[in-house]
């Protein structure tokens, strides 16, 4: 295969897999453009060693991508006692494998409307947990200086869609209280929470994960 179509088929994977990966980074998503880049880059090579030596049967090695990718993907499952988080950025690993793939076999046209739907999905993903449509979550863990009734957080909650009790750890000793919920609601929402949470005189600290 010529350098140049080496080169170039390279160097789109590159410069597409790293401004998805920086965007994605700018959200604050925990896998960025480190990972998209050397996924999509090592598929895009894979694919065009393949067409070299193998060129009748180019199948055989590239198969060995997406296997080999499917256990990259698991590990970016974060599992808790609550729930299983990570599974977009699974995929869209998965994805951009498939797109270093197609890339590196020469085909442009199906690569970019791969590029083109993972910006799509993405897009919508973002409007839905901004408009908190489905199921953004955040678990909030509050540590009191005086023994609160649950009417109490009721109360502050009420702008949030849902909010669940996870655990309570109460102190009479310390005089305070441990209490984990599972807050359902958009990030305006949430963050006008941790604000409301702020001015409370019974507040010690207050995290969101």
């Amino acid at each position: 295969m010529e350098v140049t179509v080496v080169l170039v088929r390279l160097g789109l994977v590159l410069l597409g897999s790293l401004f998805f990966g920086l965007i994605r980074q700018k959200l604050h998503k925990p896998i960025s453009f480190g990972t998209f880049t050397f996924v999509s880059m090592g598929a895009c090579a894979l694919s065009i060693i393949s067409m070299s030596i193998q060129a009748e049967n180019p199948l055989v090695l590239i198969g060995s991508v997406v296997t080999g990718i499917g256990f990259l993907g698991a590990g970016a499952l974060i599992r808790n006692a609550d729930k299983t988080t990570g599974f977009t950025s699974a995929s869209s690993i998965w994805l951009f494998a498939i797109f270093g793939v197609v890339i590196g076999l020469g085909e442009y046209l199906l690569g970019g409307l791969i590029y083109g739907v993972s910006f799509l999905i993405i897009a919508i993903d973002g409007y839905l947990e901004e408009h908190s449509i489905g199921a953004y979550q955040k678990k909030m863990t509050i540590i009191t200086n005086k023994l609160i009734s649950t009417s109490e957080f009721d109360k502050i909650f009420s702008s949030t869609h849902k909010h669940k009790m996870l655990s309570i750890d109460v102190n009479k000793t310390e005089d305070k209280m441990v209490i984990a919920f599972m807050i359902e609601g958009s990030k305006h929402d949430i963050n006008n929470l941790s604000k409301e949470l702020l001015r409370q005189p019974w507040l010690v600290s207050c995290k969101v994960e």
